[in-house]
């Protein structure tokens, strides 16, 4: 017998409170409309804030402000974060420049190019946001389960050199996010005043729970796997021959996020299981989809990600369930290898002949003189722009006989440095975290440029500068920069102390172990040192960090600081 004790089968008083809200929710309107015209508070009341996620929007506040204004009896200075869906990550020119537009008007912290190949927009006071939502609307976008317990927008690997597959990949890639979203009216009725009363079956895909969580979707195509696709909930690697695609190895159940004080919280690589032909991945990811919505953990939120729900009933329960829900079994995986899972910066001719550029976007963060710069470069620069899954910048199909002349205005503006950037660079990331995350409890991107110039001496100091080493740092373990993934890892813990995670796989399918707890800048860097000596002096040709403190067993079961007590 399979247990149901915790799934939707149960009745709703028994679940969390999360479900007990959404069900109460008339399909996600809540009382959101009516808080958006309390002038006496910049926050919504209550629980919207939680519905609002499904509409794409955080609410936040400054937390750098927070005791002054607790001080003087102030409210927090609270301010709304709006992600928007772009599946693939793939924008025209003009879209770009409507975004720049929206974000000098509404936003008071740039543009920011998220983990998730999407953009957000911080620091927008709640007078504003339905002008917001139209305008984002006007340009042909949306920000609809961009967050909350649904499907996040799908993410596409950007790799140039299989573009001759690429556009298809993509396509199917934003068939299966339009697919996936929900078909409430609510969004529709609450920022853009369309008549859209709510009806008990308004959203028959998703139901009145909705998910227990939320649910990621990845498409990658071999060689790189620059989506970090053994990260997603549910990953397709692409299986390409002679140029084109015969279908998509399944892989399931991966997810960075978990808690500190859980021994049964952690991350999770997913497991590859079998082979769908090209027109099948839409309808497959809805199918399993469904299957974590009516299986998925509703009465422990920490509990409730498809990962956990797999490892509580098991692959042969999944495989089977899967099969009774297609009418078939899967067909068996496919040969594949993934190289590496960073971003090839710079030019890249596709196999279509065209060009693409990768600029490297610290951190991801679109502002201030960058922010000119790109609006200037945009005004001439007529092609699609596609953002990546690792924070960057993306020019796509690029004429030949383009090239100089965009070399030249890269020039003019400064921006040419981009494609070309300092080597460890390309292989870092961080989370938005501190002043406007409300889950960081430390520093993640503006102590990025610190950490990395810390890290850059310490491999000169060893002579290991021209080796990439995959390096993230996240504000909380919850793990939105995939810090578990990668070969050394920082997540926060307390203000400037970290957890430090190690081993990772350079191609994105191992995990890092958690090799010494609480660390401080300092601790860091003497902990990294003699790994590093170690690494510069005994590592075989063309091996990886992560690989070689596996294989020289450097890497214990017991973190450091507890074995050091």
């Amino acid at each position: 017998m399979i247990d149901r004790s915790c799934d939707i089968s149960q009745d709703v008083s028994t679940l969390h409170a999360n479900e007990q809200l959404k069900a109460a929710s008339q399909n996600l309107r809540g009382s959101i409309a009516q808080g958006l015209e309390d002038a006496l508070t910049g926050a919504v009341p209550g629980d919207d804030t939680l519905l609002m996620k499904f509409h794409g929007i955080y609410q936040q506040d400054d937390r750098d402000l927070r005791p002054d204004r607790a001080r003087r009896k102030l409210e927090p200075n609270y301010q709304f974060m709006v992600r928007m869906r772009i599946p693939g990550g793939l924008l025209t020119r003009d879209q770009w420049q409507g975004i720049d537009a929206i974000s000098r008007r509404y936003a008071e912290r740039g543009i920011r190019i998220t983990t998730r190949q999407t953009i957000q927009l911080h620091g927008i006071r709640k007078p504003y946001l339905r002008a917001m939502m139209q305008d984002i609307r006007d340009l042909g976008l949306d920000t609809i389960a961009a967050c909350g317990d649904d499907s996040r927008g799908v993410v596409c690997g950007t790799n140039p050199a299989v573009s001759k597959v690429h556009d298809q990949v993509t396509k199917i890639a934003q068939a299966t996010s339009q697919r996936l979203i929900p078909k409430t009216g609510a969004y529709q009725q609450i920022w853009y005043g369309e008549n859209r009363p709510a009806t008990s079956d308004e959203d028959p895909q998703y139901g009145p729970l909705y998910l227990p969580r939320k649910f990621k979707v990845g498409y990658v195509i071999p060689p790189i796997n620059d989506i970090d696709v053994y990260g997603q909930d549910l990953g397709f690697i692409a299986i390409v021959e002679n140029e084109q695609l015969l279908g998509f190895n399944i892989c399931v159940g991966g997810g960075m996020g978990q808690l500190d004080t859980r021994d049964d919280s952690y991350p999770r690589v997913a497991e590859v299981l079998g082979f769908v032909g090209p027109d099948e991945a839409p309808e497959f990811a809805e199918v399993v989809m469904g299957i974590q919505r009516d299986f998925g953990d509703r009465k422990d939120r920490h509990r409730a990600r498809f990962k956990y729900t797999l490892d509580r009933l098991g692959n042969t329960w999944f495989l089977d369930e899967l099969a009774a829900r297609r009418g078939k079994a899967l067909a068996p995986a496919r040969p594949f290898q993934l190289t590496h899972n960073g971003d090839e910066l710079g030019w890249q001719q596709g196999s279509n002949g065209l060009w693409n550029a990768t600029l490297y976007i610290e951190n991801g963060r679109v502002d201030g003189a960058l922010r000119d710069q790109l609006h200037g470069f945009f005004q001439q620069y007529g092609s699609r722009i596609r953002m990546t899954t690792n924070q960057n910048l993306q020019l796509v199909d690029v004429d030949a006989s383009e090239l100089e002349q965009i070399g030249w205005r890269l020039d003019d503006l400064g921006l040419s440095h981009r494609l070309k950037p300092d080597q460890q660079a390309a292989y870092t990331l961080s989370c938005v975290a501190l002043p406007t995350c409300g889950l960081a409890m430390a520093e993640a991107e503006r102590y990025m440029p610190d950490l990395l110039d810390l890290f850059n001496r310490l491999k000169a100091q060893y002579q290991i500068s021209e080796t990439p080493i995959t390096l993230r740092i996240t504000g909380c373990p919850n793990g939105c920069a995939r810090p578990y993934l990668a070969e050394i890892a920082l997540t926060g813990r307390a203000p400037g102390r970290y957890n430090l995670y190690l081993g990772g796989s350079f191609h994105g399918d191992r995990l890092a172990k958690l090799y010494a707890g609480n660390v401080s800048e300092e601790r860091f860097i003497d902990l990294l040192a003699p790994l590093f000596q170690a690494y510069s002096q005994r590592r075989k040709t063309d091996e990886y960090f992560g690989d070689f403190l596996v294989r020289e067993d450097l890497l214990s079961d017991l973190p450091v600081t507890i074995r050091a007590s």
